[in-house]
């Protein structure tokens, strides 16, 4: 069976935590969540999962140490925690904003509020997930900066940029990075069936592209069936990132150099909570 938009965006997530040694793993959001527990279950054993509260959890979520606030804060401010957070904006430089729309002083949207960003992307590396990839989310510049991107982070010198990373973006289009001399956002690969033309097109500034993007890979079989059948049997990824046409072999050594996916590209359309 071939896998869906969302077990790819399953994977991309996934990959975040690839050799990250013993950290903890802090996704939000569903897609994260499948993936984190995917990475344990498979290349990063070493991963700690959280419940949420106070407690480290195994791959079925029995409490397997204690984790209280205090020693949980040790481990962010020590760079040991990687988290996963969501993004209302974002920009070139992976500034992010969860906290209002329009202007600071007299906002037409209020949101989640600053909440842990700052704290969060200055020390320790934190990455993003955006089911919905747009020009509402990916801005020139975003009203307010919570989450502090790579040009903020360098104007604010050493102490800001010792444990400050931003490994990768994932969206239902495909991942980005910031592998780029100025740590401007970089496309890292592309999701089966979709266009360099039609991110573009989905962002509101300047993206960096390389002259040949890949495709993002594809599950394992014993991916596929931990996926399917243990981490997410009900399938509520497929209600984030709907769709699940796929022309066979799309993602396996594609590689688009003109914004269109080779011949014989896949043609895409298309559980668990964890960390604070």
């Amino acid at each position: 069976m071939n896998p869906t938009p969302a077990e790819y965006c399953v994977i991309a997530c996934a990959e975040a935590w690839r050799d990250n040694g013993e950290v903890l793993a802090s996704p939000m959001g569903l897609i994260p969540s499948i993936g984190a527990r995917l990475a344990k279950r498979t290349f990063s054993p070493d991963l700690l999962l959280t419940d949420g509260e106070a407690m480290l959890v195994g791959l079925d979520g029995t409490p397997e140490g204690w984790l209280p606030y205090r020693q949980h804060l040790t481990m962010v401010t020590g760079g040991r925690r990687h988290v996963m957070m969501g993004a209302s904006q974002i920009d070139r430089f992976g500034n992010q904003n969860i906290s209002c729309v329009g202007d600071w002083a007299r906002p037409k949207r209020q949101l989640l509020g600053v909440r842990g960003g700052p704290v969060n992307t200055l020390n320790n590396p934190t990455s993003y997930w955006i089911p919905k990839h747009s020009t509402r989310v990916f801005v020139p510049k975003v009203d307010m900066v919570c989450g502090v991107g790579y040009d903020r982070a360098a104007a604010a010198g050493p102490s800001a940029t010792r444990f400050h990373r931003i490994p990768r973006v994932v969206t239902d289009l495909g991942v980005f990075d910031f592998a780029t001399p100025d740590h401007s956002m970089r496309l890292a690969s592309l999701h089966p069936g979709v266009t360099v033309e039609r991110v573009r097109e989905a962002t509101g500034f300047e993206l960096y592209v390389p002259d040949e993007v890949p495709y993002t890979r594809e599950p394992t079989p014993v991916e596929l069936e931990l996926i399917r059948e243990v981490i997410d049997p009900k399938g509520a990824r497929d209600r984030e990132v709907p769709g699940a046409e796929m022309i066979p072999g799309a993602a396996k050594t594609g590689v688009p150099t003109a914004g269109v996916p080779t011949a014989g590209a896949a043609k895409t359309g298309a559980a668990e909570a964890g960390g604070r």
